[in-house]
């Protein structure tokens, strides 16, 4: 305890705030990146005009919240005030598009990753690039804005991602980490910068229309995991504590984004290492050691915070419907009188999905709550669907509910395996669905035929991950790579759990997909007609 206080004290500590989904985190480590603090804030997007969004007050006040629980977590476990920590760094949901005028001010709503609204700019800018543009990348949404002729195009005089928005405001620089980056505009990994070829290219396919800018301007200048980002102003430590107790002149890493802060939290780095973060979307990441053959719709590229090229798989939905069924249960529980905690609830139904069939005896479940762009829905519906003859009970129900949560992105990975030949030892795990120990894993290893390792500090996750990346800027020594930074002072004798697929749930988990891949023309009905 006294050294804690110690490194409190002298600011020998590592601070990470991460922009999840549905929950903002706080985490504070000593220099040994072992957590001592943490903090929280639950939010939730929203579909306005039809645009999943959060507004800048749900940010700043989320902020303060966060960072509010985390400084009391350390008053109230070491009777210490934070007013400094060794470096901070911040981390987010990725892609999207934040807009800003001259004078700083947003032009239109926060359009987050959830939005599937830029098919067309998305199939142009892939045709022009040769190199896959998902729809919801940062570069897709401003291109769809010049195409659906946006009065606001013309203002823009900066557009960036939420974590590189936050790290503007707190340090002034309009900076962004390499990982965020490559969810905003192809990278070109020998430069570890944009694209410059693509720049290019995107300049010439908007010349005509007289914007008075070039791409490059726009944008916020790229950086790698270790290099200086600025530190935090005395404007941005009372944006963050305003109460004026944590100083200003905070040395502040690259802003990255949540794939970047996973692959870290996971040691996933080096080649043919590969991770999984799964909570409200899902996506799966492998460190390439050659280059794809073509590009596929159902992969992007993208980058670690060092810089080298990642094959992603990214499903907008996973347990967000999984939830919704879940709180039906306890809504039930309720309403008979019995008040049942999320652990007893989950672990009960999670357990339970386990004693059904390995195919889910026929039962068929989509999960979409929004869009699915590795199916090519642009709308959510979510559906159940059993024929008469079905074996309909709970365990195969709760299974079929698991089971579809990993549907879209059994497809995306079966192109990586089984067309590119690519390889992973094994994927780490993190995220609200590993979180019943012997289920998510299960149920993951199976749907990746690849053993599924999970780490006891995983649970810390994106923000712990930020914490390390901040932590790497001040104390690498000459030449360090990352890599190998966390390899000898991160993940040293560290627990790792390891799930290796059953033959037998990998069989069943090909049977629900060819029921899976079948009933897509269902799915595609049931948005068809609510339309």
């Amino acid at each position: 305890m006294s050294n804690i206080k110690e490194a409190i004290q002298q600011g020998k500590t590592y601070l990470g705030i991460e922009f999840g989904s549905t929950r903002i985190k706080a985490v504070l480590t000593d220099e040994n990146y072992n957590p001592i603090a943490s903090g929280g804030h639950n939010w939730e997007n929203r579909l306005e005009n039809g645009v999943w969004t959060y507004t800048l007050d749900d940010v700043w006040e989320g902020l303060k919240d966060c960072y509010s629980k985390l400084a009391a977590d350390v008053a109230k476990q070491y009777d210490e005030k934070l007013t400094t920590v060794g470096a901070m760094g911040f981390s987010a949901m990725m892609h999207g598009y934040m807009a800003f005028d001259k004078s700083g001010e947003l032009l239109v709503p926060f359009r987050t990753w959830r939005n599937t609204i830029t098919g067309e700019a998305s199939d142009i800018l892939t045709e022009e690039f040769g190199y896959h543009i998902p729809q919801r990348w940062s570069i897709a949404h401003l291109y769809q804005a010049i195409l659906n002729k946006e009065e606001h195009v013309s203002k823009v005089d900066f557009f960036t991602t939420l974590a590189g928005y936050v790290h503007w405001k707190l340090t002034g620089e309009k900076v962004i980490g390499v990982g965020d980056a490559s969810g905003m505009f192809p990278i070109d990994s020998s430069t570890c910068d944009f694209n410059a070829g693509m720049l290019d290219k995107f300049d010439a396919l908007i010349a005509d229309k007289n914007f008075g800018f070039k791409i490059r301007d726009i944008l916020p200048k790229v950086l790698v995991a270790g290099e200086d980002a600025g530190t935090l102003t005395e404007e941005g430590a009372k944006l963050l504590d305003p109460t004026g107790t944590l100083k200003a002149g905070i040395s502040v890493c690259p802003p990255e984004g949540d794939a970047g802060t996973g692959m870290v939290a996971t040691n996933s780095v080096g080649v043919r290492t590969g991770n999984i973060s799964a909570g409200t979307s899902v996506f799966s990441m492998v460190v390439l050691e050659h280059d794809l053959s073509k590009a596929y719709p159902e992969l992007d590229l993208v980058t670690t915070p060092s810089g080298e090229q990642v094959a992603m798989v990214h499903c907008n939905n996973c347990t967000s419907d999984l939830n919704a069924w879940v709180s039906l249960f306890r809504e039930f529980a309720k309403d008979i009188g019995k008040e049942v905690d999320d652990d007893t609830l989950y672990g009960t139904l999670y357990r339970k999905a386990m004693e059904g069939d390995a195919d889910c005896g026929g039962l068929l479940s989509y999960n979409y709550f929004s869009g699915e762009s590795i199916t090519g829905f642009d709308e959510g519906r979510p559906l159940f669907a059993r024929r008469p003859d079905d074996k309909f009970n709970l365990s195969n129900f709760m299974r079929a509910h698991l089971y579809t949560a990993l549907g879209a992105l059994k497809i995306g990975n079966d192109i990586l395996t089984k067309q590119e030949n690519v390889k992973a030892d094994f994927f780490f795990g993190q995220g609200g669905f590993f979180k019943i120990r012997g289920v998510g894993d299960r149920v993951m290893a199976a749907a990746l035929d690849t053993p599924i390792k999970l780490m006891e500090t995983a649970g810390e996750g994106g923000p712990w991950g930020q914490a390390i990346l901040a932590g790497y800027m001040k104390q690498k020594a000459a030449g360090e790579s990352l890599e190998k930074y966390l390899s000898d002072k991160v993940f040293v004798g560290g627990k790792v759990e390891t799930c290796n697929p059953d033959s037998a749930d990998v069989k069943g988990f090909d049977e629900f997909m060819k029921n899976y891949n079948a009933g897509l023309a269902i799915e595609r009905a049931a948005v068809d007609s609510l339309k």
